[in-house]
């Protein structure tokens, strides 16, 4: 029996939403893999965290994100997933910081086989759309299925029932 995985990176807290700052009891790709989850009851859902917390300060935390897109860092994942084995399609979720996914995303992807899988991404922004994460995501998991992205706009996140409905009809 075929099984879905969304996955996702969320922050919560401060974010920039709309040209300011604002504290989100829960982060807009959060908000969004709920509404997938909603849509596909049967789904497993596992939350991509780091196993360390970036600064509560969003100013900072985007510095921190930058630094670690400079040194390529791999951030640890906190209480990983055993396995994906079960797993033929993955929702992978997060926000565009600086032009992709946080680097959790790529430790993520990089910790499992993907071989025939299918990946729908979806991404959380602020006008920067997919940047160039799927591109990524194509070189992390070569022998992956890597759908196109689809991009959701952060500020719009508890309006995106077209979006989510979009990206559950992929599986």
């Amino acid at each position: 029996m075929a099984k879905t995985l969304i996955a996702y990176y969320s922050r919560r807290g401060e974010n920039y939403v709309n040209g300011s700052i604002k504290d989100l009891k829960l982060g807009n790709t959060e908000v969004v893999a709920a509404k997938i989850k909603a849509l596909l009851p049967d789904a497993d859902m596992f939350r991509i965290d780091t196993t360390y917390e970036y600064s509560k300060s969003y100013m900072t935390c985007i510095e921190e994100a930058k630094q670690e897109l400079h040194d390529q860092a791999r951030p640890e994942v906190k209480d990983p997933l055993e396995s994906i084995d079960e797993y033929d399609t993955i929702i992978l979720g997060y926000p565009n910081w600086w032009g992709t996914m946080p680097m959790v995303c790529y430790t993520f992807l990089e910790s499992y086989d993907f071989t025939g899988k299918r990946i729908i991404p979806f991404c959380t922004n602020e006008g920067s759309g997919m940047g160039s994460s799927v591109r990524f995501i194509k070189k992390l998991c070569p022998t992956a299925i890597v759908l196109d992205g689809t991009p959701i706009h952060g500020a719009e996140a508890q309006r995106a029932d077209r979006e989510a409905n979009r990206i559950a009809d992929m599986v």
